[in-house]
């Protein structure tokens, strides 16, 4: 198996929402880009939330979009042997330090973790280390994950109420 790597976090100070995944796939790791595969959810779930068509934008300016938002991007997973994209591949990961980032934003209101195995490991994660902030577990937006993007939206969409609260 292939040893794979996180990408660096999208986030900057004013970063109110905090998304996580679990690990890039394969397509997202040769693109060097958040989400990458064509099938993927990812963009036109968070749509709603920034009020942006953001599928319809090049991918930096997705990013752009998103900080303006004040929403921020990282996986749980520094590193792992994988196989492929499934997360059931994922062997002998090792995780980024989601505290630490934490303790760097000011603003942040919330953690939401993009499918099962980042719930999984970021809630452990940061429980563990008492960050004490609202985490939310969201329906992948993976192609893996066949559930149809209307019964994910909106479990995605209720992110916005993060982007204009105050602190919690």
């Amino acid at each position: 198996m292939t040893l794979k790597h996180s990408f660096p976090p999208v986030v900057d100070a004013r970063t109110r929402l905090l998304i996580c995944g679990s690990l890039p796939g394969d397509r997202s790791l040769v693109a060097g880009r958040y989400y990458a595969h064509p099938q993927n959810q990812f963009w036109r779930l968070l749509s709603p939330v920034t009020g942006v068509d953001l599928a319809a934008l090049d991918y930096e300016a997705r990013l752009a979009a998103l900080r303006e938002a004040r929403i921020g991007l990282w996986d749980v997973i520094a590193s792992a042997a994988r196989a492929g994209s499934s997360d059931a591949a994922i062997r002998d990961h090792a995780a980024n330090d989601l505290p630490a980032l934490a303790a760097t934003l000011p603003d942040l209101r919330a953690i939401a973790f993009n499918g099962g195995t980042a719930a999984t490991i970021g809630m452990r994660q940061l429980k563990t280390a008492g960050v004490d902030l609202p985490l939310i577990a969201l329906p992948s937006s993976s192609p893996l994950h066949t559930v149809g993007i209307a019964a994910k939206q909106a479990a995605w969409t209720a992110c916005r109420e993060w982007l204009n609260a105050g602190r919690r």
